[in-house]
């Protein structure tokens, strides 16, 4: 019998780089006014900018919402993460 992983969808919306919206989020792993690390569906998400907030966190169905001045958003794969977290987190935490 074959062995299917579901992947369930994930969506990122922003508006005039003030707020934005993300679904598929799995996990907040840290956030501050000028930094937030999200795990997601499709891989880890970090959004940089000035005063950032997390206005509404709802895991039971993978939201999020944000504001503030959002300056870039990246993206890293799971995969990837798990292969470097240490080097991750200890970037982030320098």
């Amino acid at each position: 019998m074959e062995e299917r992983t579901i992947q369930k969808s994930h969506k990122l919306v922003i508006n005039n780089r003030k707020t934005g919206l993300v679904t598929g989020v799995l996990d907040v792993l840290s956030f501050n006014l000028n930094e937030i690390l999200l795990e997601t569906e499709q891989g880890m998400l970090m959004v940089k900018g000035t005063d950032l907030h997390v206005n509404r966190i709802t895991l039971e169905k993978g939201e999020v919402d944000l504001s503030g001045n959002i300056d870039s958003i990246a993206y890293s794969d799971i995969q990837a993460h798990g292969k470097q977290g240490d080097n991750l987190f200890s970037r982030l935490f320098r």
